[in-house]
């Protein structure tokens, strides 16, 4: 897990800092740099908060441990299409099939969904992004003080260059962002790491 975060991590650092100088320099590439960076960094806050939080999730898998032993949040992983029918469903004798279906698996291998299992939702506001760290029991405090940073700096600037708006940033509040949402990475990345490292994936005994 550690060598995919890593390689996850490093390649991103290397296109934002492509990035980073462009729009330092002097000449008429620079806004159109800074335009592009801003779509750039918004792609690599989602992507590698959506990809980490996957990658954790196949760590969590390849533990082979029963459902019983994992914590609530992750047994959702693996029997969401159970849970939501339980939801879903007005009538009694679904929902006490749905009840029944996982108790029966509790004793079973945690098979989860990964591939369905983290939604972006195409535009991942601090809303979005604490629901996915909820849903893998990272706490997402030591991340609120860059709440309006990543509604207001990063999502609604890049929404602005997706539907072709005029944006004006000087190279320097780029730069500035740039590193504010490297250092969420970072902590994010730190964050799985440690909570792979201290097995906060598994219940209480």
């Amino acid at each position: 897990m550690q060598t995919a975060l890593d390689q996850e991590m490093a390649w991103r650092i290397k296109e934002i800092g492509v990035f980073k100088v462009g729009a330092g320099a002097n000449g008429p590439q620079r806004k159109p740099l800074i335009r592009a960076g801003v779509a750039l960094l918004y792609a690599h806050w989602e992507g590698f908060i959506k990809n980490s939080s996957e990658i954790y999730l196949s760590y969590v898998e390849s533990r082979a441990l029963p459902y019983r032993d994992l914590k609530s949040c992750f047994v959702v992983f693996g029997l969401k299409g159970k849970i939501n029918k339980l939801v879903d469903s007005r009538k009694s004798l679904p929902n006490i099939e749905a009840v029944n279906f996982i108790f029966s698996k509790m004793d079973e291998t945690a098979k989860l969904q990964i591939g369905s299992a983290v939604d972006t939702e195409s535009n991942l506001t601090s809303k979005v992004f604490s629901n996915i760290a909820g849903s893998l029991d990272i706490d997402t405090s030591p991340y609120e003080t860059k709440f309006h940073l990543i509604d207001t700096s990063l999502v609604e600037k890049r929404n602005k260059v997706a539907h072709g708006e005029f944006l004006d940033i000087k190279g320097s509040d780029f730069s500035s962002l740039a590193d504010d949402i490297l250092g969420l990475m970072r902590l994010y990345k730190t964050d799985i790491e440690n909570a792979a490292s201290l097995e906060n994936y598994k219940r209480a005994p």
